[in-house]
C-alpha cells in the first residue's frame, strides 16, 4: 500500500508524543555497544534514536539508511552537529556499503518483534512483504556485519486499534486489518477535525520458530537475554 498524505512532516509529532521512549532505547543500545566503535542504523526515520545515541557515545562511527529521502532530509538537519554520523539514502535488500559494521540495529524499522501468545514467545514483524526481499535483506545485513558482529531488532507493544489526542490540536488514530501471511495498519492525523496525514502500511508477520529459522539460514545465532529485566531488543550474533 502506497502513502495517501506524505508523513514525513508529521512524523515527530507523532514519535515524540509518547510512542516511543527514546531515551531508554538509546540507554539500551548504549549498554550493548560498549565494546564497538562502528554501528549501522536500519531505517533510520528523522534521526531520533541516532540523536540520542551519537550524544551518550561521540565516539562512535554510525551510519544510518532509510528508504525515504524527506525522512532522511529532516535526520540530516538534526544530526548536524553529529560529523560521525552518515546518512544514506539505502534500501535494506540491495544495499552496498563500502564499510562493515560491529552492531547494527533496528527499531520499530525493517523487522522488529512483539510479544505473542499465539506465535511463541515473539511474533517478527517485516515492513518487507515477499520471502525472498526478507532473505536477501537479513543477507546483506550479514554481509555488512564484521566476523562476530551483532544484529540487534527491537521488541515493541503489538499493533492495535486506537484513537489519542496529540497536544490540544491533534488526533492520531490507527486501525489493524488482518490480510493475508500479515496485516494492513490504516493511520491517520487529524488537526481540529481536519485530517493532515493518512497512510497505509502492509506488513508480514513470522511466528517466533519460522523468524529464527530464517535468521539461522541467514547466517545469524540467536542470543537470548540473560538479564532478568525485560529486553528492548533480541539480540543475534554473526557465526
Amino acid at each position: 500500500m502506497g502513502n495517501y498524505t506524505e508523513i514525513s512532516p508529521f512524523y515527530d509529532l507523532i514519535m515524540q508524543s509518547g510512542y516511543y521512549d527514546y531515551d531508554k532505547i538509546a540507554t539500551a543500545l548504549s549498554a550493548h555497544d560498549d565494546a564497538r566503535t562502528s554501528v549501522l542504523e536500519i531505517g533510520v526515520g528523522t534521526g531520533l534514536i541516532l540523536e540520542e545515541l551519537a550524544a551518550r557515545r561521540p565516539g562512535l562511527t554510525i551510519t544510518g539508511i532509510d528508504l525515504t529521502s524527506a525522512m532522511l532530509d529532516i535526520a540530516a538537519k538534526r544530526l548536524e552537529p553529529f560529523p560521525q554520523i552518515t546518512l544514506r539514502l539505502l534500501d535494506v535488500v540491495t544495499m552496498r556499503l563500502p564499510e562493515s559494521f560491529q552492531l547494527a540495529f533496528s527499531y520499530g524499522g525493517v523487522w522488529y518483534f512483539v510479544p505473542s501468545e499465539v506465535h511463541g514467545q515473539f511474533t517478527m514483524i517485516s515492513h518487507i512483504r515477499d520471502e525472498q526481499a526478507n532473505r536477501q535483506g537479513l543477507e546483506k545485513v550479514v554481509e555488512h556485519l564484521a566476523p562476530g558482529g551483532t544484529l540487534l531488532l527491537g521488541i515493541q507493544s503489538p499493533h492495535t486499534d486506537y484513537v489519542r489526542s496529540i497536544g490540544d490540536r491533534y488526533e492520531y488514530a490507527q486501525h489493524i486489518v488482518p490480510i493475508d501471511g500479515g496485516f494492513r495498519k490504516r493511520y491517520s492525523l487529524t488537526e481540529s477535525g481536519t485530517t493532515v496525514m493518512e497512510q497505509a502500511t502492509d506488513y508480514r508477520i513470522y511466528p517466533f520458530d519460522e523468524a529464527l529459522e530464517l535468521l539461522d539460514k541467514c547466517g545469524l545465532e540467536y542470543r537470548p537475554a540473560t538479564d532478568a529485566q525485560a529486553p528492548l531488543f533480541l539480540e543475534f550474533v554473526k557465526r
